[in-house]
């Protein structure tokens, strides 16, 4: 046994020490356990409806059969049946009845007032004294465009020109400033809107030239354009419209002149010009025997001078032209009766177009429209200061109206009216006309007259109908928001239009 042994110390080596704190330190970075749990949970859900009506037939049956029913208070089967009889008679005779035959609602709010909603001009036209010739809406009725020419001492004048375009929907609209500005060398005569390209423009312009514009192609938007050669026009063109074109479904432009002669032209853009498809010459000693009864004075001229002219919205063969004797002549584009004058070098024969000839006003014809509304009516003006309402079955005019003492530039009839017209006066007011009232005294009256300041043109938006677009000689166009008793169809128009066609003129 040992007792009281004595303890030896032990030396530990310095590296055991550090290696007992290194442990010690790696001990104290541990993290606690980290606990966690799972759960899931699913419900389901399920609503079921179901209903099931008898047939009205049968509810009426059972209803009327049943005097002890608890829905059937006492004495209504008793009046249901004595006025059943009476309110049938009264329904079938509201079906046969017309009262409210073309009637079409108006959601839009109420407009008694008629509005100016943009003075549009360009400050350059109008600093050189230029007056707007002719005036046009696009297809999808947003942009406005105007063509502008001089006339002096009752001629053009071949100065350099514009045609401007406005985009009324436009934000930043600014109304002297166009959003498109076409330079042209000479005076613009007419131009009209592609029907359904809201890009092509067609021109005539003073040179005798027929011009197609593309407005999408801002850096040269000349599409198309006739070539100075025998087939254009030799006189300033002094309308163009757009026209179908039978064997390819397509549009052409229809083109007249003061030399008598009306020439259809097709669009080929890949060369950049207008081919001549079709050309007439209205001859003075081809005009129909009954012509031959009014007394015109045509000064010994073998051609007849054409100043305006319309096709028929029902009849694309049906073209009504105006001269500058007066004379009111009915054509037809598909007429093969050669032309008794003859055009060196020109690569499509002349054909007399006129068919019928209608009694003469006593000046030249500025302005024809065809009703919309009606395949037989159509309205004529010019100098007389008169306002004519024609049927093509009649020589006579239907109905004449004083416009104004002066100049009656433009005629046109409401896209949404079938009884109102609007007319464009040397005095510089243009006269909305109603005939479905009682009065036949303008039904309106829109903008200022003055001297230097006549309304020279005129044109409806056919998109919105409650827009007119007002051309005048001091280089302004006026866009005027029209009252809405000036748009809104009446009930009976239609029916008093179609009595107005069956008159018998005086």
């Amino acid at each position: 046994m040992f007792s009281d042994e004595a303890q030896v110390p032990v030396s530990i080596p310095s590296s055991w020490k550090k290696c007992q704190q290194l442990t010690q330190e790696s001990r104290g970075c541990q993290t606690r356990v980290i606990d966690s749990a799972e759960a899931g949970f699913q419900t389901v859900s399920c609503v079921t409806s179901a209903t099931q009506t008898e047939l009205q037939d049968q509810v009426t049956t059972r209803f009327l059969q049943d005097p002890h029913d608890e829905l059937c208070s006492p004495g209504l089967k008793d009046f249901l049946r004595r006025v059943e009889v009476p309110v049938i008679r009264e329904l079938v005779r509201n079906a046969k009845s017309h009262a409210f035959d073309g009637f079409q609602v108006n959601w839009e709010e109420r407009n008694q007032m008629v509005v100016c909603l943009h003075q549009l001009e360009h400050p350059k036209a109008v600093e050189r004294d230029l007056p707007v010739t002719s005036v046009s809406w696009s297809c999808t009725g947003a942009s406005v465009v105007c063509a502008y020419g001089r006339m002096a001492a009752g001629d053009w004048s071949d100065d350099k020109s514009y045609v401007c375009m406005w985009n009324l929907d436009h934000r930043g609209l600014n109304p002297k400033q166009a959003d498109l500005v076409i330079h042209v060398t000479t005076a613009v005569t007419s131009l009209c809107c592609h029907p359904k390209q809201p890009a092509l423009i067609a021109g005539g312009l003073y040179s005798g030239e027929v011009v197609v514009w593309d407005t999408s192609q801002t850096t040269d938007p000349v599409l198309a354009q006739t070539a100075m050669s025998a087939d254009s026009h030799r006189e300033p063109v002094c309308q163009v419209t757009w026209v179908p074109l039978r064997d390819k479904g397509e549009l052409g432009v229809l083109s007249a002149c003061s030399g008598g002669r009306l020439l259809l032209w097709t669009v080929n853009s890949e060369q950049g010009r207008c081919v001549l498809k079709a050309a007439f010459a209205v001859v003075q000693h081809q005009l129909p025997s009954n012509s031959s009864s009014f007394k015109v004075n045509v000064q010994g001229t073998i051609t007849v001078g054409v100043t305006s002219m319309d096709l028929s919205a029902w009849d694309p063969d049906t073209l009504i032209v105006g001269s500058e004797s007066g004379l009111l002549l009915r054509c037809s584009l598909s007429s093969q009766t050669p032309a008794a004058v003859t055009s060196p070098n020109q690569s499509v024969p002349l054909r007399a177009p006129v068919v019928f000839s209608f009694r003469p006003s006593s000046g030249p014809v500025h302005s024809i429209h065809c009703s919309p509304f009606h395949r037989n009516l159509f309205l004529s003006a010019g100098t007389d200061g008169l306002a004519h309402l024609h049927s093509l079955l009649q020589t006579n005019p239907l109905l004449s109206l004083r416009v104004s003492d002066t100049y009656v530039f433009k005629v046109q009839w409401s896209p949404s009216r079938p009884l109102l017209f609007a007319a464009a006066t040397g005095q510089g007011e243009v006269q909305i006309f109603d005939l479905s009232g009682r009065s036949l005294r303008p039904a309106a009256s829109i903008g200022q007259g003055g001297v230097g300041k006549a309304a020279t043109c005129l044109a409806f938006n056919n998109q919105h109908s409650g827009l007119l677009a007002v051309g005048r000689s001091d280089g302004m166009v006026g866009v005027w928001k029209l009252s809405t008793d000036l748009t809104e169809q009446k009930p009976t128009e239609t029916h008093l239009l179609e009595q107005i066609a069956n008159q018998v003129a005086e």
